[in-house]
């Protein structure tokens, strides 16, 4: 399970020309000093939106506070099973969590 998640996260960032995926055990993308997807080790992506993408992303896609090693990750969302089907929508999600991070301040 985990590593077919892998190979779809990745087909993910693939189609983001900005960024690359890092890691070999913990698995994210990161810019500007932050990171930005996650892919936990229960196989469940997170994105880091803004605040008001935040809550209509929960809202719109009945997505929860994402975790990782038992931490609520603070601005991430979980993606839903659901949108796994839908891959243009996550590299948009991916792509806006990008354009999210790079303007905040340096780190």
């Amino acid at each position: 399970m985990w590593e077919e998640q892998l190979k779809f996260y990745d087909s993910i960032v693939e189609q983001c020309p900005d960024f690359e995926r890092k890691g070999k055990k913990m698995i994210y993308t990161s810019a500007n000093g932050y990171m930005f997807t996650l892919l936990n080790k229960d196989a469940e992506i997170g994105i880091r939106l803004s605040k008001a993408s935040q809550e209509a992303f929960k809202e719109k896609y009945n997505a929860t506070e994402y975790r990782s090693y038992g931490a609520v990750m603070r601005d991430y969302v979980k993606v839903p099973e659901a949108l796994y089907t839908e891959i243009q929508l996550l590299v948009d999600y991916f792509n806006e969590s990008y354009n999210y991070v790079m303007t905040l301040p340096p780190k």
